[in-house]
């Protein structure tokens, strides 16, 4: 029997301490900001190769639109679509890959709201009619922005529509939506690095790291 491709991930236990920042490379103007390690680099790199070749094995078939989610989506999107692009250099199988982009605003410091402004606005949604999507998006969290995206996207008329998401956080304020593919499932923290940010910091983290809250009243918005 085919398993749920939606419950195949990587999960972290809340319990998992994470690494000792002394082990990695961390940015010296990040080493006080920060807690500990939760997914290092290489190891976040052999995950997006394997959701690559998951996604190649299942959707090679038709042309498709690969969505980006900015900002944070944007490390794991280049990534993706690179490991995408490799494999259809290389296989019997070739995939015709668009690619697309979209900004969406729903945090504010460490909190999601759910509700989306497409920033830049909507003017090139019609351009997705008939067409097969994956969005790539870098985090789950309430599930509330995804569903208000999916719904959003609806409206145009793709033939298909998928997501790809690095991280599925386990948070009691959770929908329960689950994307199709998932990297990670995490605990309940803030996390920034691999282009997560911390109000527009910490995207030129190569690791994906807990923040603390130093870093986080260092990095907060002013009143």
């Amino acid at each position: 029997m085919e398993s749920d491709r939606t419950e195949n991930y990587i999960k972290i236990a809340d319990d998992f301490a994470g690494f000792s920042l002394d082990m990695f490379c961390i940015p010296k103007h990040y080493e006080n900001d920060l807690k500990t390690v939760l997914i290092p680099s290489g190891i976040i790199q052999d995950r997006v190769e394997k959701l690559a070749r998951d996604i190649f094995s299942e959707l090679a078939s038709e042309p498709m639109l690969l969505l980006c989610v900015l900002k944070g989506g944007y490390r794991f999107f280049a990534d993706l679509t690179d490991k995408l692009q490799l494999l259809s250099r290389n296989s019997g199988q070739s995939i015709p890959l668009a690619l697309d982009f979209i900004r969406l605003s729903s945090y504010v410091g460490d909190k999601t709201s759910g509700k989306i402004n497409v920033v830049g606005g909507e003017a090139s949604l019609p351009n997705i009619a008939d067409k097969n999507i994956l969005i790539v998006e870098d985090i789950i969290d309430t599930g509330l922005t995804m569903q208000n995206l999916l719904e959003l996207l609806r409206q145009y008329r793709p033939k298909s529509i998928r997501v790809a998401s690095l991280l599925v956080k386990r948070t009691p304020n959770s929908n329960k939506y689950r994307p199709d593919y998932t990297g990670f499932e995490i605990p309940d923290k803030f996390v920034v690095g691999y282009a997560l940010d911390y109000n527009e910091y910490f995207r030129d983290l190569n690791h994906i790291c807990v923040i603390n809250e130093s870093g986080k009243l260092k990095y907060g918005k002013k009143s």
